[in-house]
């Protein structure tokens, strides 16, 4: 396999004098802190973190690896959940070569980041999605490490898990008919459990049911590649902040009745917009994406002189947090987002809903004695 070898160093990064490794060439090991880059100028010479460095041997006992980086879609991003990028996902295996764990510091910017690394607070950065990164001299063995596992192949895998998971190649689920039974009046089997949940958060449960047909199709046993599950879609992590045990996750009755407590918090949260109508949204995209990267559109709204309470203002910013000059913005805490697909699930969920509220206007309750029936062609979540 292709060694790395020392590259120029980008102007931003210059100062410092870091060896770059790729994944052409091989890199020169020495960490005296002098170098050259390839035009032959030397580096400037720059002190180190005092002490020992804390190479291989030592990031091996320790039991963790610390990657510095800046948050976007080539480097760190949430995504449902889980942690995505391609520079995460390139250290997570680099991680798991080595048998330690992952940690990663997400700084403010460029030179904060280098001055950790210079520090000693952090083992290496990924700078894009090329397979380029930095490990600070004094660290020969991790160095090496590094040029004996990596290979452009690692780099194209990383790459077409990460496309296949964005696609929703990964989420297993029946798909069954948006309404059973649309001359009834007949969303789905589970109507009754929506008509008994909703109201505990005060959400009609029409657009309960619209939001399950999103998320699920109706399917109690879909699970998606992020580990969400059942009809409603809950993650691990949130069955167990709502006391939902996972035994019980991809039972009907106590996926709805978690997800209604579930959605009841998150209207808590934005109890500051006062219009019920608009929270709907915000409660719907917080459902999609979290409330963290919505307070930074809402933030970004004021900023430019829109209405932080009002979706139409907020979602336009929802989706620039996917363009760098907005996620880099220092108002901005939570950084990249994949924003289109957050403003896709809170229309498709409005848009089901007034369908809904259309044909099962006025039905009384009561549980449908009929099965769900297939849809004639599966359709994908986000379509």
């Amino acid at each position: 396999m292709l060694k790395a070898r020392r590259k120029a160093i980008p102007q931003a990064l210059l100062t410092a004098a870091l060896l770059l490794c790729s994944c052409s060439g091989r890199t020169d090991s020495s960490s005296d802190g002098r170098g050259e880059n390839e035009d032959g100028n030397e580096l400037e010479e720059i002190e180190y973190a005092k002490g020992d460095a804390f190479d291989l041997p030592k990031i091996q006992s320790g039991g963790e690896i610390i990657m510095l980086t800046l948050t976007g879609p080539d480097t760190y991003y949430d995504y449902h959940g889980k942690n995505l990028g391609t520079q995460y996902l390139l250290c997570q295996r680099l991680a798991d070569h080595l048998g330690v764990g992952l940690r990663v510091e997400v700084c403010s910017d460029t030179l904060t980041m280098m001055n950790h690394l210079k520090e000693g607070d952090g083992d290496i950065i990924g700078t894009d999605s090329t397979g380029q990164w930095i490990v600070a001299p004094g660290k020969p063995l991790l160095l090496e490490a590094i040029n004996e596992w990596y290979s452009p192949a690692i780099l194209e895998e990383v790459k077409s898990y990460e496309n296949k998971l964005l696609t929703g190649g990964t989420v297993k689920r029946k798909t069954y008919a948006p309404m059973l039974n649309k001359k009834r009046g007949i969303i789905s089997k589970y109507d009754n459990l929506f008509r008994t949940y909703a109201p505990t958060v005060r959400w009609d449960w029409r657009l309960m049911a619209a939001q399950c047909y999103q998320e699920s199709t109706f399917d109690p046993e879909a699970r998606s590649w992020a580990g969400a599950l059942g009809l409603m879609q809950i993650m691990p992590s949130t069955a167990e902040h709502l006391g939902l045990p996972l035994s019980s996750i991809h039972d009907p009755e106590s996926n709805i009745s978690a997800a209604a407590r579930f959605l009841g918090e998150l209207d808590d949260t934005f109890s500051d917009i006062p219009s019920r109508d608009e929270r709907i949204n915000f409660v719907l995209a917080a459902y999609n994406c979290g409330p963290l990267h919505l307070r930074d559109a809402m933030a970004l709204t004021s900023k430019h002189g829109g209405d932080p309470h009002r979706w139409s203002d907020v979602s336009h910013y929802v989706l620039l947090l996917s363009q760098a000059s907005y996620y880099t913005d220092p108002i901005v805490k939570y950084g990249y987002m994949r924003g289109s697909e957050t403003v896709d699930y809170v229309s498709k969920i409005r848009q089901r809903w007034q369908s809904y509220r259309s044909a099962a206007a006025g039905r009384s309750g009561g549980p449908s004695p009929l099965s769900p029936r297939k849809a004639t062609k599966s359709t994908d979540k986000y379509q």
